[in-house]
């Protein structure tokens, strides 16, 4: 991220506090800030995640688009990792036995826009989305 560039703030809703803890800090790795008996802030790669407890619904009204041949989560959230980083964290996650939704595979390849992305949910249903550009500089190239 460039040091100019704010970190954005993303709170979202989570039906088992202490299994998501366990979720984004043992296995995404990310340092826990501060927290309460109903929530806790994250260092979510540069940015502040914040998952607040929400009691579990009943029926998850879950939601995909088609992308690239796949069923892509929606809503879904994430960051833009570099290249190498990317296959590091999937390779981490795959030795954690993650669940992928979309396993990591690369987009666009030799196109504009060539990008390695990843999908896969927290424990309490969360869509996230890891991607990396193999040129950053195309990240909004159409």
């Amino acid at each position: 991220m460039n040091e100019n560039t704010p970190p954005f703030h993303l709170a979202i809703p989570v039906f088992n506090l202490n299994e998501c803890r366990v979720f984004y800090r043992d296995i995404l790795g990310c340092e826990e800030g501060r927290s309460s008996d109903h929530w806790i802030d994250f260092n979510f790669f540069g940015h502040q995640l914040v998952i607040h407890y929400k009691p579990k619904l009943e029926i998850l009204d879950l939601h995909t688009n088609p992308v690239d041949g796949k069923n892509v989560p929606v809503p879904h959230f994430g960051v833009v990792l570099t290249w190498k980083d990317f296959h590091s964290l999937a390779e981490h996650l795959k030795n954690k036995q993650i669940k992928f939704v979309i396993e990591p595979y690369v987009r666009f390849e030799g196109l504009v826009g060539e990008q390695a992305t990843m999908f896969f949910y927290d424990p309490s249903g969360n869509a996230l989305e890891f991607k990396a550009f193999k040129d950053m500089s195309q990240l909004f190239a159409k």
